[in-house]
């Protein structure tokens, strides 16, 4: 037996084969090291929480909240699964999966860029009014406030987090293993399908992404319609500052080498600095005498 908001909810056993994971369920279910854990938890004691299902016209069932606990079950060996089966519509269905989910510790930004646009387009369904940028009078809210009630994130954040899904998913995956970071990402998404491509290929021959001022003038110049092939190459070559060769000077190294009066880091640097200069020096020096 379970609870749900005060009322009894009676846990059945169903078979694995008989529940379809959820249509676009934007959450990754990996075989990692957490699932690892699952599958050993689950062998060596079963499913203690029963997973959530609805039931489909056809007499099977949809997942809603458990796809993880649904394959480490299977890779268990295990045939059937506790489970809690609620009539929800589909829109109902949606925002309980994203609620289920968004409140993972571990989550990607593309997935919770298509979390919230689903829920979003599911409020709208409800009847939450579509425009994003005027509020209605009275007390309905827009619906990205509403879906930041029960978020961490506000509703501006939501909605640059449904920007993301503006890009080809080569562009999103570096936003995911965080090689694009998550500002610029927002930027690039309203770069066209075409010059986002072009933007990859620069990417990968520069080895290097958009810093958000690069990012921001992609933008600019695609919404002027100006935004070319050789232009974003010409963009993808600049140097950023962060990209500048930092070199470090380990200045123990050099202790037993120089004068007691150098004591300084700045002293130690112009030290050294005269050091080379006269290195280079004599060996022009001994260049020119050869050449003679």
């Amino acid at each position: 037996m379970s609870t749900n908001n005060g009322k009894t909810e009676t846990v059945v056993m169903i078979p694995l084969d008989k529940i379809s994971n959820f249509p676009n369920h934007p959450f990754k279910v990996e075989n990692n090291a957490e699932l690892q854990e699952m599958i050993e938890s689950i062998s060596n004691g079963g499913v203690k929480q029963p997973v959530i299902v609805r039931q489909k016209e056809d007499g099977d069932y949809e997942m809603i909240s458990g796809h993880r606990r649904k394959l480490a079950s299977q890779i268990a060996g295990l045939t059937e699964i506790p489970a809690i089966v609620r009539e929800l519509t589909r829109d109902e269905a949606t925002i309980l999966m994203v609620d289920s989910n968004i409140q993972r510790e571990k989550i990607l930004p593309s997935e919770k860029a298509f979390a919230y646009k689903l829920k979003m387009e599911a409020l709208k369904h409800q009847g939450q009014r579509n425009d994003l940028t005027l509020r209605q009078v009275g007390t309905r809210s827009r619906t990205d406030e509403k879906i930041a009630e029960n978020s961490e994130d506000s509703a501006r954040q939501i909605q640059r987090y449904i920007r993301l899904t503006e890009l080809i998913k080569d562009l999103l995956d570096l936003v995911d293993i965080g090689k694009i970071a998550f500002s610029p990402a927002v930027e690039l998404s309203y770069l066209q399908e075409d010059e986002q491509y072009v933007l990859l290929d620069c990417i990968n021959k520069y080895d290097s992404t958009p810093s958000q001022a690069q990012a921001i003038h992609l933008k600019k110049l695609s919404q002027e319609g100006s935004l070319t092939a050789d232009k974003i190459s010409e963009i993808m070559e600049e140097e950023k500052a962060n990209q500048k060769p930092k070199y470090e000077i380990h200045y123990d190294r050099f202790k037993d080498y120089v004068p007691n009066n150098v004591a300084t880091p700045r002293e130690m640097e112009d030290f050294l600095f005269e050091c080379v200069k006269e290195h280079h020096t004599r060996k022009l020096q001994r260049q020119r005498a050869m050449e003679r």
